[in-house]
């Protein structure tokens, strides 16, 4: 086995990463292409594995459903556990439910919650991640793992950065983010200065839908829905 194995050289390499691009490009077209049709929506992160008997599971679909009684549409990883509880939450509110799909080995598959025509598959991360900074009117973050927390992060740093306009990031369950705050304030913050004092403001950490809402309706009400970029 090991004699079959085939090392590629730098100009196989080079040959391969250069037709990846138009790859990627298709990936941006078709995503740009259907994203700017669905009209302003919010995105809700969790982790994959809640199951369906989860609290977190159930207090996602109840916020979902919030979302979209206020006319706004939902978006998700497209896959199941907190993703499909937030799809499951739009469609039985009749909102728009779109699901941003990513082909992976494990844990991901469409959820049957997503709209027909709103559901998108992509091979590439950082291009399904462009899909949600570009066209969510805030992120609502539910408990979850290191693809949430990414997601999390990353917003924030564009924001911080002013790389992307301003939009509510909201953090779900005290009890899940309460000791990630306690430590991004008394160590980034406090101890280290890694961060400005501003940069807590972003981040809202409430427990009910009903906060949720307020929070996105009020800063929208003194901002106008566009896409972040």
């Amino acid at each position: 086995m090991r004699k079959e194995q085939h090392h590629k050289g730098w100009n196989e390499i080079k040959t391969n990463d250069s037709w990846a691009i138009f790859k990627i490009m298709g990936e941006f077209v078709n995503g740009f292409e259907k994203m700017s049709k669905i009209g302003p929506c919010v995105s809700i992160f969790g982790s994959a594995r809640t199951k369906t008997d989860n609290k977190y599971y159930q207090l996602a679909v109840d916020v979902a459903h919030k979302i979209v009684d206020h006319g706004y549409g939902v978006i998700t990883g497209g896959g199941p556990g907190i993703m499909e509880a937030g799809n499951k939450g739009a469609h039985l509110g009749g909102g728009t439910s779109v699901g941003l799909n990513i082909d992976l080995p494990f844990e991901q598959h469409d959820n049957p919650y997503i709209d027909n025509d709103k559901s998108l598959d992509f091979d590439y991360f950082f291009v399904r991640k462009v899909m949600f900074v570009k066209y969510s009117q805030g992120f609502v973050v539910m408990p979850g793992g290191f693809g949430t927390l990414d997601e999390l992060f990353e917003a924030i740093t564009l924001i911080q950065t002013k790389k992307i306009a301003i939009f509510p990031i909201i953090l779900v369950s005290t009890e899940f983010w309460g000791g990630l705050m306690d430590w991004i304030k008394s160590t980034l913050l406090e101890k280290f200065g890694n961060i400005s004092a501003g940069d807590l403001d972003l981040i809202h950490v409430v427990d009910t839908p009903e906060e949720v809402l307020l929070i996105l309706d009020k800063f929208y009400g003194k901002y106008n829905l566009s896409p972040n970029f």
